[in-house]
């Protein structure tokens, strides 16, 4: 879901009051008003520029009925964080929500001074009185000043920032400042030059219809690759490890797979299923609206599949190469070679002149071992105002195939205009309509339902074919976002397994941006691991956002880590549950196929470190386990009735516990 810009902005902006004060700070310490600030410093979803002055509507900001001249408009979720060194004294400003809110909006504004919180606003709503907020600095290195919504999962809630300064001494703070990226800590152990084979353990393809699948394996190259028992109709190409051809039965065939090099060889089965199902484990991919918005373009995507083979990411299991959002033509343009027409006289869609030759590219991303995805929606326009598919879905499923992609993201956006109602059955329909489409066509491609999760639509998205739905709203690089989404996913575990998964949205990790400039994602470096952890043991897609060739060590970390895939792409496809959550402290455990390993992650939502012990009563376990620390891949010894560990704000422990015979 991608809400017009106007409606949706992210990071705290600002306020400032600078035209009457004159002895706000003690002698010889000076003022910085918050709105001098360069602001496009400040990160926002859709790459937005604040208000300052006015409120994003540009009317005068109006807290409670009384007007302010002065200070900056801001929306949740956001977040904002200086760099002080110990050189300020002292924070102030007037926080409270705007009058042009919703009815239903609420805020709360909170202030960490090196990462403990020592204010938190009461939940601001319309005609709530503006709160005044004085902070004393003293001493204090980083101040982050944060608005969240309250756990409602909405962004548009209006938030103003007036009479806001810091008084400080030398050199004015540093707002956004993201030196900390260098200091975060990369807990996996360097790859073995030894061959591995990684990735998923089953695949499943419909009969009659291409089949790919590429061999991920690590090692040092050169690398080749075998496969015994392969289907009747499938090849290998031992130089690449691309596994292609066409099944024509139905059934299950175990093969068993080899890469070999000049230091040895690994071997793994693969059971491969001929039948009704795709996406038997969750997709892992990369798509690149995180980072491009709709400034993504042939040349970008050619570039990400490079990055994605020359940062070795393709031999951990990254599959899917997906295009979001603006490829097609926006009616009335003249953004085409066929002059402008978004449709031929076939009604058959066409691509923009940013996408010059759809198949040519498909063809690009297959050969180099991955999958190619394709983004629409089911009403005339898609969120960019795109030409959509309503009403010709048929025709679109059909040019999707012929161009040769296997993955769809149909976004509900703005059907909202084309049906008023949001009964249940309205909210079926169009993905009704399109996976009768995508059934007609010869080709498997993975049907993503991004519909926000409206009607509980992990109750029925299985039952109308999706492969994977949204749960929720869409995701950005804030804790509050990330803690809201992630953690909200109890009770759903229920609804997703083999081909059927909860998606709750990309993964906001890396260097992202929504456009043009690019940032490194807010979260922090234990933020980041409760990210990868908590979505692995969902069994959640892991669709990456970022710029992969601009990927530091940290976030190939994340990415790279096989046995938090391995918890991710287990083959009994079970998501996780919580089985305990109390101050702040949560518990969750994921069944895996082999029945002698447990996968659990002990997760603290406070801003100081707590211990967190998980006993075996509490996890359903009995008798001596081993627990193995999946991040660092290493074994922590031998436990009798519990496992205990100091778990970082914000932070995670992600373990595997396996039965001592």
């Amino acid at each position: 879901m991608r809400t017009n810009p106007s409606l949706r902005s992210i990071p705290v902006l600002m306020a400032a009051f600078f035209c009457s004060i004159t002895s706000v700070h003690a002698q010889g310490a000076d003022t910085l008003w918050l709105q001098k600030i360069d602001l496009t410093r400040f990160t926002q979803d859709w790459n937005l520029t604040p208000k300052a002055f006015l409120s994003l509507e540009k009317e005068p900001l109006m807290i409670a009925g009384k007007k302010f001249r002065n200070g900056l408009a801001s929306q949740t979720e956001g977040l904002i964080r200086f760099e002080l060194n110990g050189k300020a004294q002292k924070f102030h400003t007037l926080f409270g929500l705007d009058d042009a809110s919703c009815k239903s909006s609420s805020v709360s504004f909170s202030a960490l001074a090196d990462g403990k919180e020592v204010f938190r606003s009461p939940v601001m709503k319309r005609g709530s009185k503006a709160v005044d907020v004085n902070i004393n600095l003293n001493g204090v290195k980083q101040l982050s000043l944060v608005i969240d919504d309250n756990g409602k999962g909405l962004y548009n809630d209006k938030a103003d920032f007036v009479n806001a300064f810091i008084v400080h001494q030398g050199a004015k703070p540093d707002a956004f400042n993201f030196n900390y990226i260098n200091k975060r800590h990369v807990l996996t152990p360097p790859e073995s030059p030894r061959p591995k084979i990684n990735g998923a353990r089953v695949f499943g393809v419909r009969a009659g219809h291409p089949f790919m699948f590429t061999i991920a394996a690590t090692g040092k190259r050169p690398m080749s690759f075998a496969a015994e028992n392969l289907p009747q109709g499938l090849s290998l190409d031992t130089k690449t490890g691309i596994i292609t051809g066409v099944v024509n039965g139905k059934g299950e065939t175990v093969v068993k797979l080899k890469a070999k090099n000049e230091l040895g060889a690994a071997i793994r089965e693969l059971k491969v299923i001929v039948g009704d199902r795709i996406a038997l484990t969750p997709p892992m991919g990369w798509n690149g609206y995180n980072r491009y918005g709709d400034s993504i373009d042939h040349v970008t995507v050619r570039n990400g599949v490079d990055a994605m083979v020359s940062s070795g990411l393709i031999n951990h299991g990254w599959t899917y190469i997906n295009i979001d959002d603006s490829w097609s033509i926006k009616p009335g343009s003249k953004d085409s070679m066929r002059m402008g027409e978004p449709r031929d006289a076939n009604g058959m869609i066409n691509a923009n002149k940013k996408f010059p030759d759809m198949k040519a590219l498909t063809d690009y991303i297959h050969s180099k071992g991955f999958k190619a995805g394709i983004y629409s929606s089911p009403s005339t326009l898609t969120c960019s105002d795109y030409t959509a598919s309503y009403e010709f879905e048929e025709k679109d499923a059909r040019r999707w195939a012929d161009w040769g992609f296997d993955y769809l993201k149909h976004d509900y956006c703005s059907y909202g205009d084309v049906v008023k109602s949001k009964t249940l059955e309205t909210l079926k329909k169009p993905y009704i309509v399109m996976r009768d489409a995508l059934d007609k066509v010869d080709r498997d491609i993975v049907f993503s339902l991004s519909q926000y999760g409206m009607g509980n639509v992990w109750e029925w998205g299985d039952q109308i074919g999706g492969n994977s739905w949204r749960t929720t709203g869409d995701l950005i690089d804030t804790w509050s976002s990330l803690s809201e989404t992630g953690f909200t996913q109890v009770g759903k575990e229920d609804f997703a397994g083999p081909g059927h998964w909860n998606d709750p949205d990309m993964l906001v990790v890396g260097w992202v941006g929504w456009g043009e400039w690019q940032y490194p994602s807010r979260l922090t470096a234990d933020e980041q691991y409760t990210h990868m952890s908590l979505w692995s043991l969902l069994a959640a897609p892991l669709l990456m956002g970022c710029d992969v060739a601009s990927m530091d060590a940290f976030t190939k970390n994340l990415f790279t880590n096989d046995e938090v895939i391995e918890i991710n792409q287990d083959p009994l496809g079970k998501q996780a549950g919580r089985v305990l959550e109390k101050d702040g402290l949560e518990i969750w455990i994921k069944e895996l196929e082999d029945g002698s390993r447990v996968a659990v992650g002990l997760f603290n939502r406070n801003s100081t470190t707590k211990t967190i012990k998980a006993s075996w009563n509490v996890l359903g376990l009995s008798g001596k386990q081993t627990a193995r620390d999946v991040w660092r891949q290493k074994n922590e010894g031998v436990f009798f009735d519990s496992f205990s560990a100091a778990v970082p704000a914000h932070g995670v422990k992600l373990i595997t516990l396996r039965k001592v015979k």
